[in-house]
C-alpha cells in the first residue's frame, strides 16, 4: 500500500503505470472536487470509484480542485512508476523570462511578428494570421478554457502530450492538427527531458481573440 497527500489546487505526476492493475481509492465525498487522467481520458466530473482504476501500462494524474488537501492512497508503490510529466519540477527555480533577441538567434523563428508573449517556460510570436508557440522540455502551459475563441493547433516540431476535450493523446507526431472548440479543455505538454528540444506549435483561431480571456483550471507552477 502506498499513499500521498495532495493538496489544494495541486496534482500528482502524470505517471506510467507497470504491467500491474492499479486501485485508486480516494473518500467518494473528495470525488466531485477532483480532475483525473486515466489513460486517453480527462475525467472532469460525475467521477466513480471504477474510474479510478488504471489498467497495466496505463497513464495516470490526479488533480485536487478543492480547497482541501486530500488522502490519496495506492494499491502499488507508485514511486515506481516512470515518471511521464512532474509539473512541479522547475516550481522553486528562479523564474527567467525567455530573452525573444537571444531566442530569435538559435531557433528558426520567421519574421514578420507583430508582438512576442515571452514566459519562462514558453514563448509566443504573433503574425497577422497566425501564433508560433514554443514550449520549454518538461513543461506545459495550464489546463485551460476559452469562452469567445476555438484554436486550431498544428505540431510543427516535437512530440507533446496534448489534451483536448475530454481526451489525452501522447507523443503526438508532427504534422498533427488539433482543434480546441470554445469551452474545451486544452493544454500542451512537452515532457521531453532534452534541453533544447522546444515543442512548437502553429496556433490559428475563430472568434473573438483576447489574451484575457482565458480560464486557468489547473495551473500547476503558478503562471500568471
Amino acid at each position: 500500500m502506498y499513499s500521498e497527500k495532495l493538496g489544494s489546487n495541486r496534482g500528482t505526476l502524470l505517471r506510467k503505470n507497470d504491467s500491474k492493475l492499479l486501485l485508486i481509492d480516494i473518500k467518494v465525498k473528495y470525488l466531485k472536487d477532483i480532475f483525473l487522467i486515466n489513460g486517453n481520458i480527462f475525467f472532469t466530473e460525475d467521477i466513480s470509484s471504477q474510474d479510478l482504476i488504471i489498467p497495466p501500462n496505463g497513464y495516470y494524474m490526479i488533480i485536487n480542485r478543492s480547497d482541501k488537501e486530500i488522502h490519496i492512497k495506492y494499491n502499488l508503490d507508485v514511486s515506481q512508476h516512470q515518471i511521464i510529466y512532474n509539473p512541479y519540477k522547475y516550481e522553486k527555480a528562479q523564474k527567467i523570462k525567455i530573452d525573444p533577441i537571444e531566442f530569435k538567434k538559435s531557433h528558426e523563428v520567421p519574421d514578420g511578428y507583430i508582438d512576442i508573449l515571452s514566459k519562462w517556460y514558453s514563448i509566443k510570436f504573433t503574425y497577422p494570421e497566425y501564433n508560433l508557440i514554443f514550449i520549454k522540455p518538461e513543461m506545459g502551459i495550464s489546463f485551460q478554457i476559452h469562452r469567445e475563441r476555438s484554436e486550431y493547433w498544428e505540431i510543427l516540431k516535437g512530440k507533446p502530450i496534448v489534451l483536448t476535450g475530454h481526451r489525452v493523446y501522447y507523443f503526438v507526431e508532427s504534422g498533427t492538427h488539433i482543434k480546441n472548440p470554445v469551452g474545451s479543455y486544452h493544454s500542451i505538454i512537452n515532457a521531453n527531458t532534452q534541453k533544447e528540444k522546444f515543442v512548437v506549435i502553429k496556433e490559428r483561431w475563430s472568434g473573438h481573440f483576447d489574451e484575457e480571456d482565458i480560464t486557468r483550471v489547473f495551473n500547476p507552477n503558478h503562471y500568471h
